[in-house]
């Protein structure tokens, strides 16, 4: 495995509440809580998981965009997790982000080659007498025509609007780029031309990418590496073929029947796993296994000691009671006609 550029260590963002009443303590919503995972050199590490499992909340924290609780994140020999002010601003030529919605992250008001150079000029990246040439470049780059740079973000497409924000990612020729959905609000056919323009400027560039999505079929393109969340934490994560032929973790195996596929119906209806109830509350969250409520092979210390995120084999990681060290799952072999997972018989432990 190639140098680790981004490296978190038992990240923790834990948002206070104010008081329900003046004399009472302050509640904490536990968005992320207790991560850690590293993204090798040239490489698209993916977070998944459905909405308020926090996974955005990660990707703002690594961009020093949330106030970070308690943990490490370090970008190659830098620890960003220190830094503060002036020090913090220098260091953001080294890692950028493309924001979710095109419509919302270009300011309506600037023209977009102006909003692609005001990294350049903010962080002094070149010659200023350069600069100009330096964002027709970039627009020639991410498919656009470099006299497009004088046009105002409503003179252009979904599609072409997230390429400014790709150019504008790119400018200061960072390490890392954080793709926070970057294409959830775009129609499919515009969200391959996006993946396959990232995928280019990777191999072109040696970028590395941290990639949050809730899409499976987005991951499953462009990720080398994946890891699962669920209410804050990581259950699961392995390479792209692993996780997707062999989930260890239910709450894996729920989420990958889920994906829509070209199946017959009635196929696909057998192996759909239906979970039931919802996510407990991130404010004060169950003891033991997060996911043991929705279950259907959660047993009593399940509910009681919390899984540790363990190695079983060639790197694939899993946070599961129920999974052995040879790699069986409890739901290996277990769905029901009716696309209910069978549930074991529970034991006491």
């Amino acid at each position: 495995m190639s140098e680790s550029v981004l490296e978190v260590r038992d990240l923790r963002v834990h948002f206070k509440l104010a008081r329900r009443v003046p004399w009472g303590p302050h509640s904490r919503v536990h968005a992320v809580d207790g991560i850690s995972f590293e993204v090798p050199n040239g490489t698209t590490f993916g977070l998944v998981g459905e909405s308020g499992s926090g996974k955005s909340t990660t990707a703002l924290a690594v961009m020093r965009l949330v106030e970070i609780t308690t943990g490490r994140i370090r970008l190659g020999d830098v620890v960003l997790s220190e830094l503060e002010d002036e020090a913090l601003r220098l260091a953001r030529r080294d890692f950028q982000i493309i924001f979710q919605d095109p419509y919302s992250s270009l300011n309506p008001r600037t023209r977009a080659g102006d909003m692609v150079r005001e990294p350049l000029d903010l962080m002094e990246v070149g010659a200023a007498a350069e600069r100009d040439d330096r964002v027709a470049e970039l627009f020639t780059e991410v498919g656009l025509r470099p006299e497009q740079r004088f046009l105002f973000p409503h003179q252009f497409s979904g599609g072409q609007r997230q390429r400014i924000g790709v150019a504008r990612a790119l400018a200061t020729h960072p390490r890392l780029v954080v793709c926070d959905e970057p294409v959830s609000a775009l129609d499919v056919a515009i969200q391959a031309q996006i993946l396959n323009l990232l995928q280019r400027l990777q191999r072109e560039r040696n970028l590395t990418y941290l990639f949050i999505s809730h899409d499976l079929g987005v991951v499953q393109y462009i990720c080398d590496e994946i890891a699962v969340m669920y209410l804050g934490q990581i259950v699961e994560q392995a390479d792209r073929i692993s996780l997707f032929t062999t989930p260890l973790h239910p709450y894996t195996w729920a989420l990958l029947s889920a994906v829509p596929s070209a199946r017959a119906r009635a196929d696909r209806a057998s192996r759909r796993v239906r979970l039931s109830g919802d996510p407990p509350s991130p404010i004060d969250p169950p003891p033991g296994c997060r996911f043991a409520g929705r279950c259907p092979f959660a047993e009593a210390r399940c509910r009681r000691e919390t899984p540790r995120l363990r190695t079983i084999r060639d790197g694939h990681r899993v946070a599961c009671h129920l999974v052995g060290d040879d790699g069986s799952a409890p739901h290996h072999g277990r769905t029901g006609q009716d696309g209910r997972a069978t549930r074991r018989t529970p034991t006491t432990c």
